[in-house]
């Protein structure tokens, strides 16, 4: 009997050892050059005076003393560059960045910066949880002395940039005047949009992305690239808007302070905008110009930005405010001083930008496919020597593909691959074509002793979709994916591989759950996009054995719907005031948006139903068994899906 596979972490190959040591020698990592560190920690007002942010229920969300490891050289299981990364992004703390701006770093994956006004604080992007913007807020208070807060900017709409808002304002303010909430044009659908229907994968793909699940350490989670990483299972929050900027060159006064705003959608997120504070030449780049090459596809999952209008609006930002600005900060990481190395900082990252489009298109107009460009692809010397240009979140590999997609989609032209097998079916075909799992292994196993790990999890990987089951398959291919983290320079790309082979040896949690919007996501949706979430959730073929008319009245909205179902979609339409539709309904739902929210997100919405229905909360007319036969379609999703087996 063979003997059981050894599942546990290994340590650095030679040829890993031999690949850090040899990014080791790069020159920013070997000239002394601590301008990084100066920047990262200049105007240090106080380091958080815990290095914990608890939650109510007892766990930490936050713990800084779980990078301790990061102090002293890299090891052999993690690339120098992204060390060195890992160390900046350490730097925790309160910092003054101009007369009247502070920003509060290493607290969250996001910054949170506070400016002072007449009356009390503006706030910019308030992080990703309750309680780590309380913590932000906390340390502000502690040494800048307690004030109102007046008002909120949102710079965009993804998750770590607004969901702490209820840990720095309370939404009856708000809703009194005494608060204002700024956002740009858009925010809310695009917020909304992207935590609704795609939620659940872009959840569990994120928990790879940003390794979650990992064990930090040398050997697991060392840091997101853009940050130290997301807070853990933390309570999160969305108040919406009250008023949105549209046009680019738009001046408000908010507590006393002027501010110019350059909306530049389409960029980093779908709704985004850069600002600026004339009367003291600061400039916000909110997250289109950070320090590392950023997502033009973010490995979650996500539409893919588009890099050409990117780099157009850093230009026009430099043409806008380049002679005006002496402080420049972003949402993440730390901010940079003076004109001349402002706009080199910005002109850069322009560059990079239109540098992967142009060049990408380029190579595909002469026939490239994507994987080839991505192959072949880099960029030019002095960028390649900028730290602020490094693959720390996204990399020139998949922005390369990514800018492919978005012009030329999923298929490369050759016919070939328009059809391929799915994975479990082409790996029994493979591993047949090949000699059987024991060859496959065999030769897999003098593959990796070679140190050829990329070929090792592609060929083992048809292994373990033909037979899950094989542990010697699933232990090497875990070894190989483990040795492709230890030699990543970004974050995500390390928190990929390193939970791949994490869930190879242990397998993956399971959790059911239908939705992962939270409770404020949810109460931000209109009722159309309630229905859009729901024709997500219905088995198409198990509804389309008939068709369905059901109306819908959402009381406190005033709105009248009729939801239809044929051929397996849904169709959802707004009926006037006093208007009925021209068939009759086989059911009416009689409710409020809370509700008929809470029936639909539910993972047993029959259950669900019959509670509302009994608690008075939502009232049925015509044909119950109609409803109850609807919602038995509807399917329930589990989060912690498997994703390296079948």
């Amino acid at each position: 009997m063979a003997d059981a596979p050894d599942l546990s972490p290994k340590p650095a190959s030679a040829t890993t050892t031999a690949h850090n040591e040899a990014v080791a020698e790069l020159p920013f990592l070997t000239d002394g050059d601590g301008a990084d560190h100066e920047r990262a920690t200049r105007g240090l007002v106080a380091r958080p005076a815990s290095p914990q942010v608890p939650h109510p229920a007892g766990w930490a969300v936050w713990d800084l003393d779980t990078y301790r490891f990061l102090d002293g050289d890299a090891p052999a299981e993690v690339n120098p560059s992204l060390w060195r990364q890992a160390q900046l992004n350490n730097e925790a703390g309160l910092f003054e960045i101009a007369p009247g701006f502070h920003q509060v770093r290493g607290l969250d994956l996001a910054n949170l910066t506070v400016i002072e006004g007449t009356v009390g604080r503006i706030v910019i992007d308030p992080l990703t949880s309750v309680q780590t913007a309380q913590a932000a807020m906390a340390l502000v208070e502690e040494h800048l002395g307690a004030r109102p807060v007046t008002a909120v900017i949102y710079t965009h709409s993804h998750v770590d940039h607004f969901a702490g808002v209820r840990g720095v304002i309370d939404e009856a303010d708000v809703r009194a005047g005494k608060v204002r909430v700024i956002a740009p044009a858009g925010f809310l659908e695009a917020a909304v949009s992207e935590n609704v229907v795609a939620g659940n994968v872009m959840t569990r793909r994120g928990s790879y992305m940003y390794g979650a699940l990992l064990p930090r350490g040398p050997q697991g989670h060392v840091d997101a690239g853009l940050g130290k990483g997301v807070p853990t299972l933390a309570d999160q929050g969305l108040i919406a808007p009250t008023e949105e900027v549209d046009l680019t060159g738009t001046e408000l006064v908010v507590d006393g302070v002027r501010i110019v705003f350059q909306v530049t959608p389409n960029t980093e997120a779908p709704s985004e905008m850069n600002f600026h504070f004339p009367d003291h030449r600061v400039l916000c780049m909110a997250e289109n110009c950070t320090c590392t090459m950023h997502n033009l596809y973010t490995p979650r999952g996500a539409q893919v930005r588009d890099a050409l209008a990117w780099s157009k609006y850093l230009q026009e930002a430099i043409d806008l405010y380049g002679d005006l600005t002496d402080v420049c900060f972003a949402s993440h990481h730390w901010p940079r001083w003076g004109h001349e190395e402002i706009v080199g900082h910005l002109a850069r990252q322009r560059d990079t930008y239109r540098f992967l489009h142009d060049q990408t298109l380029r190579l595909a107009n002469h026939g490239h496919t994507s994987a080839e460009i991505a192959e072949v692809l880099r960029l030019p010397a002095e960028l390649e020597a900028e730290p602020a240009s490094r693959g720390y979140y996204g990399t020139v590999n998949h922005n390369a593909k990514a800018v492919y997609q978005r012009y030329l989609g999923w298929f490369d032209g050759n016919p070939a691959h328009l059809h391929p097998h799915p994975p479990t079916a082409a790996g029994e075909r493979y591993v047949e074509f090949m000699g059987g799992a024991d060859a496959v292994l065999e030769k897999a196993q003098q593959s990796f002793d070679d140190g050829d790990y990329r070929w090792v999890a592609e060929v083992v990987s048809h292994v373990v979709f033909a037979d899950p089951g094989n542990m010697a398959a699933r232990a090497l291919e875990a070894d190989a994916l483990e040795q492709l983290g230890y030699q990543a320079e970004s974050g995500p790309w390390r928190d990929f591989y390193l939970t791949g082979a994490q869930e190879l040896r242990a397998g993956h949690p399971d959790m059911t759950i239908t939705s992962t919007a939270g409770r404020d996501t949810v109460a931000a949706m209109t009722t159309e996009m309630l229905f859009d979430y729901l024709g997500v959730r219905i088995d198409g073929l198990a509804a389309a054995e008939r068709t369905w008319a059901i109306d819908v009245v959402v009381r406190d909205r005033s709105e009248r719907w009729r939801v239809g179902v044929e051929r397996g979609a849904l169709h959802a339409t707004r009926t006037a005031d006093g208007v009925s539709a021209k068939t009759a309904a086989e059911v009416t739902v009689d409710t409020d948006h809370e509700h008929l929210a809470s029936l639909l997100f539910s993972s047993t919405p029959a259950d669900e139903l019959a509670a509302l229905v009994g608690d008075g909360l939502v009232g049925v007319r015509g044909d119950r068994a109609v409803l109850d036969a609807f919602l038995a379609t509807l399917d329930a999703f589990s989060l912690m899906f498997p994703i390296v087996t079948p």
